[in-house]
């Protein structure tokens, strides 16, 4: 999203325009008009996905004016000069981007450095993407897509300028070559560049995976939308939406209309007095466009939206052309319309609205995908203004126009921005070396409780206990010390004389309650992300050595991260001694789409078997706080830990703990 050039005068369009300069660009208020409306959508969007359920499309409109425009430039300049001058253009666009782009680097390393010092860590693989401009392959290589939450990730906005900068760097070189090879056919070339952007969705929606997506890439069981490549887990649909093939379908969309509606030359041709007909289809594509971004969810329940990847990033584009080529047309109303005073004052500061607002909103909310309130919008958008201005009048636009040169001249002559200098490098030096030096820990407050409360340990045992643990299950013996297997089932020296009286195996959201749970006598079995299977090996590994057996009362909670059918409970039972206690299914309280199946499978269990009870944790977690991603107990007081943990025990006859 690159910033617009500042106010010119009204475009000057007329049939006098030499032919060399016929693709020159005048200055368009309605293109910053448009930009407008797209920084806007995407701003509520970020705030709150409840308000504007499409509001991220902001960004394919941003996409498809980029290539319009950045296309139109490199067609003038070689009708003027024969040629395109690589070093000057990528200086420019450097000149454009990377100011304002620094300035939310420092700052953002600074509050973390000062204020923010734990989630060092968290940030400082893309503060390295987002300087080398690699921040939407690094997302999905780690898997920060766009919808994942928890985590405090001030910079991952930084994608779509991923995208367009790594569009900037090599559409040049393709141009240059076009432009050489087929200068007279260029409305045959942008007609193919148009069709190659439909192939792309064609191709985006052939390998979009449909279906609830798995929460993560588990390899014991369900992993639906999820695929290795080079050995790394890749989440399908997160690749789709970030991938810079995958979204360039916008910007060849803008670019291949650059090459076949360039505006001096429509003005001397047919379409000069159509400016009354682009109007109805400016107010159709508003419409279509309005439609899309109140309507167009993206990610809802483990699900992404299918009709987003099969054409809607394609009607998103179309839809934009419609209102360029209106915006671009003298004779035309819309053009007027979207260049009000307003439109064009948030249009030319766009890319730093942009750059300012999600690092603002994350440092409100300390967490991505939270949403924010009304008081909290207003709030995070006056700062985001006045910081957007202040980048705008002094950073900018003196990088653009050069003027930063003089004043670095100067810094000799005038102690006082010196010391100014040196303190913004002194405090960029130390930020980043801070960053630099931060040790792995565990980040968020879902996974710092987690590690606080010691996911995999089990209440001590008399001496000879085993300890047995799934794959990555971080497990304590007797002695203290460590174990930290990478198979399943695994196991440590001895066994236990007498089977446990009540042991409790379960996921993440169990391990909230896992020290309430130790407290009452049980032994636990807790890890992320367990599927149905861990369930059935970490059963396995107990009974062989003795903590499952004869009366035992077993406590399971599974099915937040996966689909689960008959087949996976029957797998876990049969498992189970013929001579096991009382055994509770808990159900789950989660948004993914398939935890409403689960719970009825879990609730039917007791017809089929006679020692099952129901622990209904779905009924009762509305009555305690939860985590802000709707799921984990570990982010409030104790409250939710004791009345998981009691509903247990209630179902074993065990007395509640307090």
């Amino acid at each position: 999203m690159s910033r617009p050039a500042p106010a010119r005068p009204a475009p000057i369009y007329g049939s006098g325009t030499p032919s060399a300069g016929i693709s020159r660009l005048p200055y368009l208020p309605g293109l910053d008009g448009l930009r407008a409306i797209a920084v806007v959508a995407v701003m509520i969007y970020h705030a709150n996905h409840n308000w504007l359920k499409g509001g991220y499309l902001g960004v394919e409109v941003f996409f498809v004016i980029s290539g319009y425009l950045i296309t139109l430039l490199l067609i003038s300049e070689h009708e003027r000069t024969g040629t395109v001058n690589l070093g000057q253009f990528w200086r420019r666009r450097f000149r454009r981007l990377l100011p304002a782009l620094y300035v939310v680097l420092t700052l953002v390393g600074v509050y973390v450095t000062l204020i923010y010092i734990s989630r060092r860590e968290e940030v400082r693989g893309d503060f390295v993407a987002a300087v080398t401009y690699i921040s939407n392959w690094y997302q999905i290589i780690v898997g920060q897509g766009y919808g994942a939450g928890e985590k405090f990730v001030p910079l991952r906005h930084l994608w779509s300028l991923a995208v367009e900068e790594q569009f900037y760097l090599v559409w040049p070189l393709v141009m240059l070559a076009l432009l050489r090879r087929s200068r007279g056919r260029l409305p045959s070339v942008g007609l193919r560049l148009m069709l190659t952007s439909v192939t792309i969705a064609a191709v985006v929606a052939a390998v979009y995976v449909p279906g609830a997506t798995a929460a993560t890439c588990n390899v014991e069981g369900f992993r639906n939308g999820w695929a290795t490549v080079a050995g790394k887990c890749i989440n399908v649909n997160e690749t789709l939406y970030l991938g810079s093939f995958s979204r360039a379908g916008g910007l060849l969309l803008g670019a291949g209309f650059a090459m076949l509606w360039r505006p001096l030359a429509v003005v001397r041709g047919a379409l000069r007095d159509k400016g009354r007909r682009l109007d109805v289809f400016a107010a159709i594509g508003l419409v279509v466009l309005g439609f899309l971004i109140w309507t167009m969810w993206l990610f809802e329940g483990q699900v992404y939206n299918p009709a987003l990847f099969r054409g809607g990033f394609l009607l998103t584009g179309i839809a934009t052309l419609f209102l360029i080529a209106a915006a671009t047309h003298p004779g035309a109303i819309a053009g007027d319309l979207l260049g009000n005073p307003v439109f064009v004052w948030i249009g030319q500061r766009s890319y730093g609205l942009y750059l300012f607002h999600w690092p603002i909103y994350q440092i409100i909310r300390k967490q991505a995908n939270i949403q924010l309130s009304l008081p909290q919008l207003l709030i995070a958008l006056a700062i985001t203004v006045v910081i957007t201005e202040a980048s705008y009048r002094f950073i900018e636009s003196p990088v653009r126009s050069g003027a930063l040169t003089g004043a670095v001249s100067n810094l000799g002559r005038d102690p006082h921005q010196l010391f100014a200098v040196i303190s913004v490098v002194g405090l960029m030096a130390v930020a980043s070396y801070s960053l630099y030096e931060a040790k792995p820990q565990c980040v968020g407050d879902v996974a710092q409780s987690l590690c606080e409360s010691s996911v995999g340990t089990e209440p001590t045992l008399p001496t000879g206990s085993t300890t047995v643990s799934d794959s990555t299950t971080v497990a304590t013996n007797p002695t203290g010390s460590t174990t930290n297997s990478t198979t399943a089932p695994s196991v440590t020296t001895g066994a236990v004389d007498d089977p446990y009286p009540y042991v409790a195996i379960g996921e993440s959201v169990m391990a909230g309650a896992d020290d309430e749970l130790k407290a009452a006598g049980m032994w636990v079995d807790v890890k992320e992300s367990r599927s149905p299977d861990g369930v059935r090996t970490i059963i396995i590994g107990l009974r062989r050595n003795g903590v499952i057996g004869e009366g035992t009362k077993v406590v399971i909670q599974v099915g937040t991260n996966n689909p689960m059918d008959a087949d996976a409970v029957a797998a876990i039972m049969n498992e189970l001694p013929d001579n096991v206690g009382t055994v509770a299914f808990m159900t789950l309280h989660a948004p993914p789409v398939w935890i409403p199946a689960n719970n009825e499978l879990i609730r039917s269990l007791p017809s089929t078997y006679p020692n099952v009870v129901v622990v209904d944790w779905d009924a009762r977690a509305g009555e305690v706080e939860l985590c802000a991603d709707g799921i984990h107990i570990t982010c409030g007081d104790r409250a939710a830990a004791v009345l998981y943990t009691n509903l247990i025990l209630a179902a074993f006859g065990v007395p509640a703990i307090s």
